[in-house]
């Protein structure tokens, strides 16, 4: 290869080769259309709850459904292992061309599925399968794409050109968004529920086909096939990455010191901030997905931004920054989203104090780690109507046995009452409490500023930790070293994260308690990272 001589081997005159730029073209193409493959299907759940559980009600089939969705979340550390493996025995390039077939062909077959009506509890079987071999090869693709791109870099460019893997994950986002709004659009609420919802399923083979072509065209790493040539490739890359201290010890610090915490800084700033705008501060889907587009946007250049610094001031103080900016300036962000996208629900939250009165024996913590998990309990059942109505609350403690109630100004609730949900509705409406956010109160610019900082702060932390993982780890173990703890991080920490913030704010009583969540990971990693984890931009990344 025209570059194979300048792999890790320090500055180089002039700017990137052809065959650079083809690499990280083909590399960072191929990962933005597996990450949206992958957010379809988050984003279109309602829809598959309404075709593939339609055996049970609207609201169980929508558990359900993302019961399957984050059954891709679980599994993507085994993919990591398996893929990782692979990577280091048989080669990057062919690894992650069985990665993006498999998410292809999986998201396109979900796209063809019929439904429950037509195959049964077969259908649902098949959906929940589809997702597993997606979430298993997502959990090799990044490993492959970042390990490809960075063993193909200058010394000296690393975090340049693996930043553009970065900008991926946000870019399948942003494609997702704006082809479902706009298929939406198109073709109206009527046609699109009946089945134009199977269009981004179904073009993702039209993806997948170029995707396939360009990366067949690649030739391998130039680092990897020099340790084949000279037959220096690991035999058994699980056991010498996890199987001894040394490495080991590296895959938990980068874990616990790095990839925790960009998983909770990248769901808290893109996935959590729509989650928060569209189902805590009650603003419309349309708009809320809009002001998300245009802030991803904004920020996605930042992510080359970062890349391109990290390689001159190193990767460890722009990714710890990122973790303090989050760490420090979560609450207000997020208080500042309710003011201007909702100040009616600002101003209820100030001056309707509710409280909830209960045996303390009956609330339990209501993580739903799969979705399906029940809680039912009168006390439960009153935190949990008031989270979903975003309606902050103190905590009384009552007599054991004691049903839970609902104070709301001078008005007592029995949350054991048959009437109790549409009884706390108006009793809430009354105090103030707005059903929805006005559009007319909405300020759409600066709702948007503050969104787009949330995506900066993800770009800092995001940005330059291809390169730090792919530096961190020896050439013979790295696919498998760097994807496991990355896929930990971002399928668990980060994936877990909406769970978690939930089930933190009805324990506690407060919309905004569950963002602790983020900034405690957050400062753990900027703790152990900072303490336990070297600066690795001028490393030699040849060695084995």
């Amino acid at each position: 290869m025209t570059i194979a001589a300048t792999a890790g081997s320090g500055a180089r005159a002039g700017g990137m080769t052809a065959e650079e730029r083809k690499v990280i073209f083909a590399s960072s193409l191929g990962t933005v259309f597996e990450w949206y493959d992958f957010y379809i299907y988050g984003t279109l759940g309602v829809f598959l709850a309404k075709y593939f559980f339609a055996n049970v009600p609207p609201n169980v089939g929508f558990i359900f459904a993302l019961l399957a969705f984050a059954a891709g979340f679980a599994v993507r550390p085994f993919g990591a292992l398996i893929f990782g493996r692979l990577g280091d025995m048989i080669g990057r390039k062919y690894t992650f061309l069985i990665t993006m077939t498999l998410m292809g062909v999986g998201t396109f077959f979900i796209g063809l599925l019929p439904g429950y009506g037509s195959w049964g509890i077969a259908a649902p079987v098949v959906l929940i399968l589809l997702r597993l071999v997606q979430g298993l090869a997502l959990g090799g693709e990044y490993g492959g794409a970042a390990t490809y791109v960075a063993e193909h870099a200058p010394k000296d460019r690393r975090g340049y050109y693996t930043s553009w893997i970065q900008t991926t994950a946000t870019l399948g986002l942003f494609l997702a968004l704006l082809l479902i709004l706009g298929i939406r659009s198109w073709q109206g609420e009527e046609m699109f529920g009946d089945w134009g919802w199977r269009v981004p399923f179904l073009l993702s083979g039209i993806l997948l086909i170029v995707s396939i072509w360009i990366r067949l065209s690649l030739n391998e790493s130039p680092v990897f096939q020099r340790m084949k040539d000279e037959g220096r490739t690991s035999r058994r890359p699980l056991t010498e990455a996890f199987g001894t201290w040394a490495n080991a010890k590296i895959a938990i610090l980068a874990l616990l010191g790095a990839t925790a915490g960009e998983a909770v800084v990248w769901y808290g700033g893109q996935f959590y901030a729509l989650f928060f705008l569209t189902q805590t501060i009650k603003v419309a889907g349309v708009p809320a997905q809009i002001m998300i587009v245009i802030a991803l946007a904004l920020g996605t250049p930042f992510f080359v931004i970062f890349g391109l610094l990290s390689d001159r001031i190193g990767r460890k103080p722009i990714i710890l920054a990122g973790f303090l900016l989050a760490a420090v300036t979560y609450f207000p962000i997020f208080k500042g989203i309710t003011h201007f996208a909702n100040p009616k629900l600002e101003h209820a939250l100030a001056t309707a104090p509710v409280t909830v009165i209960a045996d303390p024996n009956e609330c339990s913590f209501q993580f739903k780690a799969t979705g399906t998990e029940k809680f039912t309990t009168s006390c439960d059942v009153a935190k949990s109507a008031l989270v979903n109505l975003s309606v902050n609350y103190d905590n009384q403690s009552a007599p054991a046995g004691t049903k839970a109630q609902v104070k709301v100004g001078d008005q007592t609730l029995s949350a054991d009452s048959p009437t109790f949900a549409k009884d706390l509705a108006a009793a809430i409406k009354t105090h103030g409490y707005p059903a929805t956010a006005d559009p007319n109160d909405i300020n759409y610019v600066m709702t948007t500023v503050l969104l787009w900082l949330l995506v900066v702060y993800v770009t800092l932390v995001y940005a330059p930790i291809a390169a730090w993982l792919v530096e961190l780890f020896p050439s013979r173990i790295r696919y498998s070293g760097m994807s496991l703890p990355y896929h930990i991080g971002n399928g668990w920490f980060g994936g877990f994260l909406p769970a978690t913030v939930f089930a933190i704010a009805a324990a506690t009583g407060n919309i905004y308690s569950g963002l602790w969540y983020p900034i405690v990971v957050a400062a753990m990693s900027l703790v152990i990272g900072f303490l336990f984890l070297p600066e690795t931009k001028d490393v030699d990344i040849t060695k084995t």
